[in-house]
């Protein structure tokens, strides 16, 4: 019998859930390949430790960005790669897989991420939008007639969606999620401290010194770059004041994206909204003092999910579990 297989692909990392193991699979969106052959060398822990640090005939990169496939053949190998791992896909056995993707991604943009999956070896391919996974997965009782706000921020994308009834009411994506907030710290260290730092640097100043909220301080941090004007390495301290400066203007358009969905979203949901408040999911979630942030800039309360890296995952595996058998999930799907 085929095995059903939940995949949250995301940009930053990819997640696996079977039924009846939970989430088998927890690995950085990342992989090292071969520039000649495109075989793949490594993925996951492995390869995002190579990032920036490889060899000529080697390039270690994401085929995700912006919640959407950059490179199919290469996502298709990688995702193959961890059905093997799972003991998903052998030769007398092709799972169904269950995928998510993001709320706003075009018709096309879709059919990339089927394409890659039967690619990788899937008998059956059926999506399920983010949104609403990251909303089972955090606990919602999205299935009633009650509003419920959903604030997902990945690593390429954040959604932003009001739930009602099973379906989407409003939603708001923007492509403003932990990748651009990295990069916005690179941006400030770059033009007020005229040191260059790369990515995984910026990353460990936003997980180590970074929040949202002034009266959260976490200290200072000394980082490695390379200084500008004299061309060479340098060693610096950053404090959470300036990581806070330098997420500011990224952390604004989520707020915007917000307050335009609460705009969009019906009299009768908007009441509920407010009493109930806004979960907030996804590895952003983790960010300090955002739900605060938040809630004194839009007026709605905001609580954290508990696995918010894990919600989107859940959120398919709750699917999974309730649908039953494989043909009962798809037609689940279509009810």
């Amino acid at each position: 019998m085929a095995k059903t297989v939940g995949v949250d692909l995301g940009t930053a990392n990819t997640l696996i859930c079977m039924k009846g193991a939970g989430i088998v699979v927890r690995s950085p969106s990342v992989v090292a390949i071969n520039k000649e052959s495109r075989e793949i060398i490594t993925q996951g822990n492995e390869a995002k430790q190579m990032l920036g640090k490889t060899p000529a005939g080697i390039l270690a990169f994401r085929p995700m960005k912006d919640g959407v496939i950059t490179d199919a053949d290469v996502t298709a190998g990688m995702l193959r790669n961890y059905l093997l791992h799972i003991g998903a896909l052998s030769t007398f056995s092709r799972p169904i897989v269950i995928a998510c993707v993001p709320y706003g991604v075009t018709e096309v943009e879709k059919r990339a991420v089927e394409d890659a999956i039967f690619e990788a070896g899937a008998r059956r391919v059926s999506l399920i939008d983010e949104p609403l996974a990251a909303a089972l997965g955090s606990g919602l009782q999205a299935g009633g007639p009650r509003g419920t706000m959903i604030v997902d921020i990945g690593g390429g994308t954040t959604e932003v969606a009001v739930i009602s009834m099973g379906g989407i009411v409003a939603s708001h994506s923007i492509r403003v999620a932990g990748d651009e907030l990295d990069e916005a710290i690179v941006s400030y260290l770059r033009q007020n401290r005229g040191v260059l730092i790369g990515p995984a640097t910026a990353e460990l100043l936003k997980i180590r010194v970074g929040s949202a909220h002034p009266e959260i301080q976490r200290g200072r941090l000394a980082v490695s770059g390379m200084s500008l004007q004299r061309r060479m390495g340098v060693t610096i301290e950053v404090d959470s004041e300036e990581i806070r400066e330098a997420l500011e203007e990224g952390l604004s358009q989520i707020v915007v994206a917000i307050k335009q969905t609460l705009e969009q979203t019906p009299p009768e949901l908007s009441s509920d909204l407010y009493d109930f408040g806004i979960m907030l999911t996804g590895g952003g979630a983790l960010l300090p003092g955002l739900g605060r942030m938040i809630w004194e800039r839009t007026g709605v309360r905001v609580q954290i999910a508990k696995r918010p890296m894990e919600s989107v995952c859940n959120g398919i595996l709750r699917v999974i579990n309730t649908a039953g058998t494989p043909e009962e999930f798809l037609r689940y799907r279509e009810r």
